[in-house]
């Protein structure tokens, strides 16, 4: 196909910061529709890219005329978007997490399966510069297995990201079935899987709304976690961040300790045994203060023009949600959770 044309579903900050500029950017991509229960938002993007304009995403997908579709909604329609988008015969990139339950999960990756399209999940983390440094760290070996990990990710909250600030969907537990662990957490399950190339074996948590006002999704939660090779390491989000975003993941291994993200000036740095320090300016770790390219979106293009599976798969993005998921049981049950 000489143009991949994107249909763009749910377009609030995610969609404005994220998805709809990098595929503007991308010089194989045609935006050609969009779809907002705010439809004026819908509208506003659709003059611009010479597009069409739906309030209601069943109108746009029945009106067809797109290869691929960009789910953006509020994280309790991602399911129900993603499988009718599949339907439809489209390939599809959900927003992180990519459902609220390991049933809708396991349904979407079965709906993609059957129409023979792609399923990618949004978890950027995992092509973040500094990330992809410290992989290749981790395979060279010097630092031996990796012992313990601290892994974060915090900011002040969604009313400073979203659209619809303090009146946001990110605070109606109707909408977003998931605070923190769901906006950030379930990046951190994913990195850490990833970075590690294992899985977590088992879970326990605290979580709870500790300073947010009006909600009853949670807005911090420490959870410490033990990997497949017996690591073990913590894992926090948070929505209480007030005073600068936190991104960083230390790992102390054998043979060292590696520092991702922790430095302003120096994005991964190394400290061995003997002495030596290692440091690496690779870029930045996109922040919402700062952004920088995703690097999801040309993912997600390129795997349908070469026809290659996503690395990010449906299979991928529900291991980590499952972590996530086994944090709140963790929480609501106050024992750990053991991962099959």
């Amino acid at each position: 196909m000489s143009k991949v044309r994107v249909a763009v579903v749910g377009c609030g900050s995610i969609s404005e910061r994220r998805h709809i500029p990098e595929y503007a950017a991308h010089p194989d991509v045609e935006l050609v529709a969009f779809a907002d229960p705010i439809v004026e938002r819908a509208e506003g993007y659709a003059k611009l890219y010479n597009a069409k304009a739906y309030s209601d995403y069943k109108e746009l997908l029945a009106a067809g005329g797109f290869d691929a579709v960009s789910v953006c909604t509020p994280n309790a329609l991602h399911a129900e978007v993603s499988i009718a988008a599949a339907n439809a015969g489209a390939h599809v990139l959900v927003e992180k997490p990519m459902a609220v339950s390991n049933e809708e999960a396991l349904e979407m990756i079965a709906a993609a399966e059957k129409n023979n399209v792609f399923l990618m999940v949004a978890h950027n983390q995992r092509l973040m510069p500094p990330h992809v440094k410290a992989k290749e760290i981790l395979k060279q070996g010097h630092l031996g297995r990796v012992l313990t990990f601290r892994t974060a990710f915090g900011h002040s909250g969604p009313e400073g990201w979203s659209i619809d600030g303090k009146n946001s969907w990110f605070f109606r537990k109707g909408e977003a079935v998931m605070g923190a662990m769901g906006d950030l957490g379930v990046h951190k399950s994913d990195m850490i899987r990833w970075l590690l190339d294992d899985e977590v074996v088992s879970v326990s948590a605290f979580i709870g709304t500790l300073d947010k006002k009006d909600t009853d999704v949670d807005d911090n939660a420490i959870c410490l976690l033990r990997m497949g090779s017996g690591a073990i390491g913590s894992l926090v989000a948070s929505w209480t961040s007030y005073r600068g975003e936190d991104n960083g993941t230390v790992l102390w291994c054998e043979n060292g300790v590696m520092k991702i993200g922790t430095d302003p000036v120096d994005q991964v740095i190394v400290e061995l045994t003997n002495g030596s320090i290692e440091r690496y300016q690779v870029g930045a770790i996109a922040t919402n203060d700062k952004q920088v390219t995703s690097g999801v979106m040309d993912e997600f293009i390129s795997c349908i023009q070469n026809n290659v599976a996503p690395i990010i798969s449906g299979e991928e993005g529900r291991r980590s949600l499952e972590v996530i998921l086994a944090a709140f049981r963790s929480q609501e049950e106050g024992r750990t959770i053991d991962l099959k």
